[in-house]
């Protein structure tokens, strides 16, 4: 059974926030959705792939079956024992920049999935733990999909079942300030630079800060800078981004919690309330004039997003 599944004409749209992903010391297990959002609509065709494709990124990404999107509904599809993909036009607003550690790739996967799931009749739906599941799986590990899918912030683990995921209320002080270079770091570098072996102690340290994190997200915001510590990832990926290492140490000797955002090479900065994020800015332009001439900047002041991804049901036109 396949595309006489699908009704044709069908439409539905999915508004997916962005992430960051380890926030400073919860490496490949805690990510935050920040809202700053990518936009999609799915409608089914009787056959064929047609895209309507605007914002962040778009001039560069495929624009037939390897497009993020469709390899991720087709991988729905699959889950749910759905072989053949039916005709589809996407049409698509990205906010999230490309490559730069702010989920973009997740939040596409997570389009795609809760796309397809909505496109499925009631009988062969995933479910919510099987769209994490898929969603996980493509993008090799769920701190950048969950937060996507739940919104807040996501503690993420693995068992001999599968994925799971515990969404957190982030303290409503939190405000998280990102500085966006124009440059990228692919995220498969960013891992080959980890060691395949790290200290016991700073194992033992990150442990020790990633509980912190937890309690300063979500009651005692003025311990977001110890909390945000890190040694198992960001010493190791420095050398792939020396003006984001720069930023990030300038920003915690002035006693603002910066971290790598994801694999880099964002800066994201975790605020205690409205007039540390306008200090965070301050210091993001301070520290970055001595690179103006090689690298540009782009500051935005966001908000935790707390509800996740959202789908819509005849949705309007999305405008590019």
């Amino acid at each position: 059974m396949g595309s006489e599944l699908f009704e044709i004409g069908r439409r539905v749209a999915v508004t997916v926030p962005a992430s960051t992903g380890n926030v400073g010391p919860g490496y490949d297990s805690l990510g935050l959705a920040l809202a700053h959002h990518d936009e999609l609509a799915v409608t089914v065709l009787e056959d064929g792939l047609e895209f309507a494709l605007h914002g962040e990124g778009s001039e560069a990404v495929p624009r037939d079956a390897g497009h993020l999107v469709v390899r991720a509904m087709r991988a729905a599809f699959r889950a749910a024992g759905v072989e053949e993909m039916p005709g589809l036009r996407l049409e698509a607003r990205n906010r999230i920049p490309h490559g730069r550690g702010m989920g973009s790739s997740a939040s596409a996967v997570v389009a795609g999935v809760l796309a397809a799931e909505a496109l499925l009749p009631p009988e062969r739906a995933l479910g919510p733990r099987r769209v994490l599941q898929v969603a996980a799986a493509m993008e090799g590990h769920p701190d950048n999909v969950a937060p996507s899918l739940y919104g807040g912030l996501v503690i993420s683990w693995a068992d001999g079942e599968g994925w799971s995921s515990a969404p957190v209320a982030v303290h409503e002080d939190v405000v998280p300030v990102v500085a966006i270079p124009d440059y990228e770091v692919p995220t498969r570098l960013a891992r080959s630079l980890l060691p395949a072996q790290v200290p016991h102690h700073d194992a033992a340290v990150n442990a020790g800060r990633a509980a912190l994190l937890v309690e300063a997200m979500t009651r005692r915001p003025e311990l977001l800078l110890p909390a945000t510590e890190d040694r198992l990832h960001q010493p190791y990926r420095a050398a792939a981004m020396p003006p984001s290492a720069r930023l990030v140490q300038g920003l915690r000797e002035r006693g603002l919690p910066a971290v790598v955002s994801g694999a880099g090479p964002t800066v994201l900065v975790l605020a205690a309330g409205t007039g540390a994020a306008a200090e965070a800015e301050r210091a993001v332009a301070e520290l970055t004039a001595p690179d103006a001439g090689s690298v540009a900047w782009r500051v935005l002041r966001l908000r935790v997003d707390g509800q996740g991804a959202k789908l819509e049901e005849h949705p309007q036109q999305i405008q590019g």
